[in-house]
């Protein structure tokens, strides 16, 4: 796996989230309540801590213990307990279910149903978290399973709305511009 995703501002981090389908699968599970960039740094935050992003190894530990290492400042994420709790939690199910490997939920897999479907079963995974993902797996990582546009929802298109669009600065750029317009347009919308 070598993607072209480019959120972090960190090409070590970056790099990681484009090699290790474990970080990137933390990375979008971090993705809620912070700064993409913040999100998807954990992962290399986590493994320069742990000295590793085994999802075994994670599974294997007590979950204060991880948690833990989540809190150490500078935190993973704002809120370091119940974020740390979650990403145990993920690292269990990748351990029972694929072998430890993230990549394992993809691999293989015929349609984009059945790839939603298996993110959609993750702790944390929501149906916007999981159609993002989708659509990160198909527009960064090469992974387009029969159907994956139907599966990422609006996320699948090509308006520049989400993680899964963003490849360099200016597509970055272009993301904040669309999600800060988003935005706008509540705020202004009357009250009924």
């Amino acid at each position: 796996m070598a993607g072209t995703l480019y959120i972090t501002g960190d090409k070590a981090a970056d790099g990681l989230l484009n090699k290790d389908g474990t970080a990137l699968l933390i990375g979008m599970l971090l993705d809620q309540q912070v700064p993409m960039e913040w999100a998807f740094g954990g992962p290399a935050k986590l493994k320069e801590r742990l000295g590793h992003l085994d999802a075994r190894k994670i599974a294997a530990m007590d979950v204060d213990d991880f948690v833990a290492v989540c809190a150490e400042k500078p935190s993973i994420h704002r809120f370091p307990g119940a974020m740390g709790k979650r990403i145990h939690q993920v690292c269990v199910v990748l351990a029972d279910e694929y072998g430890g490997k993230a990549t394992n939920i993809w691999k293989g897999v015929d349609t984009g149903a059945e790839l939603y479907r298996r993110l959609h079963a993750l702790p944390g995974y929501g149906e916007e978290k999981s159609r993002i993902f989708v659509a990160i797996l198909a527009k960064t990582q090469g992974v387009r399973p029969e159907g994956w546009q139907d599966a990422a929802g609006k996320f699948g298109d090509d308006i520049p709305r989400s993680v899964a669009d963003i490849d360099g600065p200016e597509s970055l750029a272009k993301v904040r511009e669309w999600k800060k317009a988003q935005k706008a347009a509540k705020r202004d919308k009357p009250v009924s």
